[in-house]
């Protein structure tokens, strides 16, 4: 009985082990992954509505969530890479985001 107690410990470390480097494994992949999801997006500026832009809202806001109103010229929003100048944007000077901040139209 005391083998078998031992046998089974010994496979209990051995799956913890195994679980554990399957674990290390894959987490390079993961992180792969995130950076190509980035790379295949673009920050563009314009066109998030207000309360829902990514990051960058300018003076006054703090970060993501943050921006005062529809189409803020100093807010992004993450679109697909290549997108973004194809994406209307009510405020912005040609009509469309930008992939730089820029000052809002005049109404």
């Amino acid at each position: 009985m005391f083998k078998t107690h031992a046998a089974s410990g010994t496979a209990a470390t051995l799956a913890l082990a195994l679980g554990a480097a399957l674990t290390l494994a894959a987490a390079p992949a993961h992180a792969d992954d995130k950076a190509k999801a980035m790379a295949d997006t673009e920050k563009c500026y314009g066109v998030a509505m207000k309360g829902k832009n990514d990051c960058a809202a300018g003076p006054g806001t703090t970060c993501a969530g943050t921006s005062m109103k529809d189409f803020q010229g100093n807010a992004w929003k993450k679109v697909p890479a290549g997108s973004c100048e194809k994406t209307a944007s009510m405020s912005s000077p040609t009509g469309m985001g930008q992939l730089k901040a820029f000052p809002e139209k005049k109404s």
